[in-house]
């Protein structure tokens, strides 16, 4: 059709079909439908770059409608009435491109068009790929394919979320570990640009709108120069805005205008700036309440947990502190110019049991402090904390002393590999080799159980029974 992209929009009211074919039709080639049954008739028939649908419709919805785009890999976008985001939000985690709210901001859903178009573009040729790296060690937390079973499910989320646009909410106590999964979902991500962070909490509202939007010459007292914002630095890349929860009414209005449109301009200025990032965020706070309260938007909490990750307190997965602690210690160790040091198996089982109110962060401070008192020595109990003198811990069943003596302790590099492979062997021997119950017990899917039996025994077939 004249080489003009091709848009189907799939629309029962008929001046919002006929208003969007109007101001499309200049730029594309556009069919229409009244219902979502025209809709996958026309599906059935012709081939489309892009759908446009309303999600709700007499005959066939908009998600049989985004399900028959999506069987023939065409990207859609969703028009959704306010009280219906929820639904919308929901068909994004099903494969919709991303939705728009009606009344519809024409300008805001020709940035989406143009977005999906140029991603789908893309796909038409095969990206590169990206090297699995973030599946090792990061930053603080043992690794995707480590011992602990609660977070698992995070680590498989965040993986298979990567490469999409949607937002993702990042939420669980202080120090559990939130900006390391973003870098995860960024690194993993295959986008080229920058991760970029921003911690909320820190700035008061006037400072936070400069430093995410940027400012012009002369906006305020100090502004000497223009200065970039962190959206337009994360152009390709990812914003990571952490204790999201702190922003004030103002900025939530602000953020979510830059969410839908991803246009923006800098403190002083009236030129748009657009930029394509992808945005991440998280918060220690229980926004659901804080929506109920009216405190924060609801329109923007949609936007802002596509997909929502809740990070396990290190209370519920202590089976990772072991190796955690190896570690850091070797970390430390080095940072100090000293031996990696061992520990002792009554201080690891103390460790092990305390409460982490502070979580990874804690834990973290505390074997530094140990590794620095210890005069590179074998770590002790004399050099625990306080707390941990006073009997400030708490009661739980240990640690099992497998888990703990199968690491190499005094080994400035810990093979997190080799104490999975014995916790798997463990399962399967109490389940007498059956998979199915093996994988219950250690809290990963049967599916999970096979990869990592495959990566670690691939001449043994015997282990286990296949049931």
């Amino acid at each position: 059709m004249n080489g003009k992209k091709t848009i189907l929009i799939a629309d029962d009211e008929f001046n919002t079909r006929t208003a969007l074919e109007r101001f499309f039709k200049r730029k594309y080639a556009i069919s229409t439908a009244a219902d979502g049954s025209a809709a996958l008739d026309l599906l059935k028939n012709q081939s489309f770059d892009l759908v446009l649908t309303d999600l709700r419709m007499p005959g066939a919805d908009g998600m049989s409608v985004l399900k028959a785009a999506a069987d023939k890999g065409i990207p859609c976008v969703l028009l959704t009435a306010y009280g219906s985001i929820t639904d919308a939000v929901q068909a994004v985690k099903l494969g919709a491109y991303d939705f728009v709210s009606k009344p519809v901001k024409l300008a805001q859903l020709e940035t989406v068009i143009e977005a999906a178009l140029s991603q789908e573009s893309a796909a038409a040729v095969p990206p590169p790929s990206v090297p699995d790296k973030t599946a090792k060690k990061v930053d603080g937390i043992v690794t995707p394919d480590g011992i602990s079973t609660p977070m698992a499910a995070v680590y498989d989320t965040a993986r298979t979320v990567a490469p999409s646009r949607a937002s993702v909410l990042l939420s669980g106590e202080s120090g559990t570990g939130k900006e390391v999964i973003a870098k995860l979902i960024h690194e993993n991500s295959g986008r080229t640009g920058a991760f970029v962070p921003v911690h909320c909490a820190a700035l008061t509202s006037t400072i936070l709108e400069s430093e995410l939007f940027g400012y012009e010459k002369g906006a305020f007292t100090g502004a000497n120069e223009t200065r970039s914002g962190k959206f337009e630095l994360a152009d390709k890349g990812t914003v990571f805005l952490d204790e999201i929860g702190e922003i004030d009414a103002a900025t939530q209005v602000k953020l979510l205008r830059v969410l839908e449109t991803r246009a923006f301009e800098r403190v002083g200025g009236t030129q748009t700036v657009h930029s394509d990032f992808r945005l991440i965020s998280a918060t220690n706070r229980d926004l659901k309440q804080m929506v109920r309260d009216g405190s924060f938007r609801e329109d923007l909490f949609f936007r802002l947990s596509v997909i929502n990750l809740k990070l396990p307190p290190l209370r519920e997965r202590r089976n990772e502190i072991p190796a955690l602690v190896q570690k850091f210690a070797a970390e430390f160790a080095a940072e100090n110019g000293m031996p990696s040091p061992g520990i002792e198996p009554g201080t690891m089982q103390k460790l092990c049991n305390a409460p982490w109110h502070g979580n990874i962060r804690e834990l973290r401070n505390c074997i530094e402090s140990m590794v620095v008192l210890s005069g590179g020595k074998i770590l002790s109990d004399s050099l625990l904390p306080p707390e941990f003198l006073t009997g400030e811990t708490e009661e739980i069943p240990p640690v099992s002393a497998s888990e703990i003596s199968s690491l190499p302790l005094d080994s400035p590099k810990l093979d997190i590999h080799d104490a999975e492979i014995k916790l798997i062997e463990q399962a399967l021997e109490k389940c007498n080799g059956n998979r199915t119950q093996a994988a219950a017990m250690l809290g990963i899917s049967r599916r999970t159980l096979q990869r990592k039996l495959s990566a670690f025994f691939p001449s043994e077939k015997k282990l286990g029974k296949k049931s």
